[in-house]
């Protein structure tokens, strides 16, 4: 297990390849970390050998979410994301959407979780024209960051 940089990554992929091995990639801001991401990453491992994390930078996720955000540092979220078992590798991006990095590393899965479909999977497209599978997995419900962020700022007040 391992925090890689996109080229370290890339070059371990590319390794794996050689080795036959089944490559997935997933990817979030995985804030708060919660038994809905656990289990999502859990699931999304038994789909091949590896399972890749492409993790939104901090300023990614201000964007996406807002000032406010991200509660955790990256460096925080990819130490708790490399620290489980079914992880093989976290890469942090810095863009909004991990489209440049699912290109350089051409995964042979791509994993969201339920409340994605197909079409709106950055990067699905690109990974079904190299033969890659794109699997949805079901929510946990009652799992959200977002729920739990307003649900702790209602305790403080």
């Amino acid at each position: 297990m391992a925090i890689w940089t996109q080229a370290e990554i890339n070059s371990r992929i590319q390794e794996w390849h050689l080795q036959g091995l089944k490559v997935v990639f997933t990817n979030g801001c995985f804030d708060i970390l919660h038994r809905g991401h656990t289990t999502l990453l859990e699931k999304a491992a038994q789909e091949g050998d590896r399972l890749i994390i492409g993790l939104n930078s901090d300023d990614s996720v201000r964007r996406l979410k807002g000032p406010k955000r991200p509660v955790n540092p990256e460096n925080k979220r990819a130490a708790s994301l490399d620290a489980l078992n079914c992880v093989n590798g976290v890469v942090v991006f810095k863009e909004e959407t991990p489209l440049k990095l699912i290109r350089e590393l051409n995964p042979d899965v791509l994993v969201k979780g339920g409340d994605y479909s197909e079409e709106t999977i950055v990067g699905a497209q690109d990974v079904k024209t190299w033969g890659g599978k794109i699997v949805i997995i079901p929510l946990v419900e009652g799992f959200s960051t977002t729920n739990i962020i307003k649900e702790s700022s209602r305790e403080k007040a």
